[in-house]
């Protein structure tokens, strides 16, 4: 009953700190660690910087890492992976902005590292299940903004709002090792996505005027490339890129295998992407 729900003071303690240890637990290898003390090493002084600039460097520390999808899918609890060795496209703009941060604040500490990525991957920073990671990037880019991590700027850049219905993966719930066979977690992430088309979609840029906005979309925004598939709101992220008055994007490539510059522009890969609407543009704050 209640009683045995609740259980003595002692007990209650317990089951919290049990509780706890699960949010706090990160996995990560000695491999990381070095990589991110030479990071440091590498970043050092950049109090004085913008954080275009370090966002920048730290994107351009990691150029050639090999792409690795799946990452964050390979513990069977849900726990913060900490992983600098290899990276998909989602888990590469978070560690970025999580080192920049880092880069910036007071004890650039490998601590300060992991609270700040869990701040970003989680929704409200808290890691309790799968379904509290933030998977859709829309819904990523809302809670970053409602965090103060960023800002969607998309409308102020001529944007409009795409108010199709996101369920893909709700809807394909096979696909997804935490959601085929558990119907509480497939109802959480159900419940997830009915509270994101709540909000009324989200802007986004259409291909067609990313040429007319490239001249003011800024170096080093975080660009997702929205999509139109069914149930989706994007398909790949990264971070906007100008080099000799060329717009491009640097991004974890599934087909380049790494981490690397995008040879043509930013307009280029989303007009041969068949499936490409147009971008969702956000700047780090």
């Amino acid at each position: 009953g209640k009683a045995d729900i609740i259980g003595n003071r002692k007990d209650r303690a317990t089951a919290l700190t049990q509780k706890a240890s699960i949010a706090d637990k990160i996995v990560f290898t000695q491999q990381d660690k070095k990589i991110f003390a030479s990071y440091l090493a590498f970043i050092n002084n950049v109090q004085s910087l913008s954080i275009n600039n370090i966002l920048e460097k730290t994107a351009l520390f990691f150029l050639n890492t090999p792409y690795t999808g799946q990452t964050l899918e390979l513990n069977k609890e849900e726990t913060l992976t900490v992983n600098l060795r290899e990276f998909d496209c989602m888990t590469y703009v978070e560690t970025v902005v999580a080192l920049s941060e880092t880069a910036l604040s007071p004890n650039p500490s490998f601590e300060t590292f992991t609270d700040k990525l869990r701040n970003i991957r989680y929704r409200n920073g808290n890691i309790q299940n799968y379904a509290s990671r933030i998977h859709y990037t829309s819904d990523w880019m809302y809670e970053n903004e409602r965090k103060g991590v960023l800002e969607n700027i998309s409308q102020s850049l001529g944007g409009i709002r795409e108010t199709k219905k996101i369920d893909f993966m709700s809807s394909h719930r096979q696909a997804y090792r935490q959601l085929k066979d558990d119907g509480t977690m497939w109802m959480a992430i159900r419940s997830i996505e009915e509270t994101m088309n709540r909000r009324g979609g989200f802007y986004y840029l259409p291909k067609e005027t990313i040429l007319s906005a490239a001249a003011r979309i800024p170096h080093m925004a975080v660009i997702a490339f929205t999509t139109t598939i069914g149930g989706l709101d994007t398909t790949h992220m990264g971070f906007a890129f100008r080099k000799d008055g060329k717009l491009s994007f640097i991004h974890a490539s599934s087909s380049g295998g790494k981490i690397m510059i995008q040879p043509g522009t930013l307009y280029e890969y989303c007009d041969s992407q068949k499936s490409c609407t147009g971008i969702i543009v956000a700047e780090i704050k």
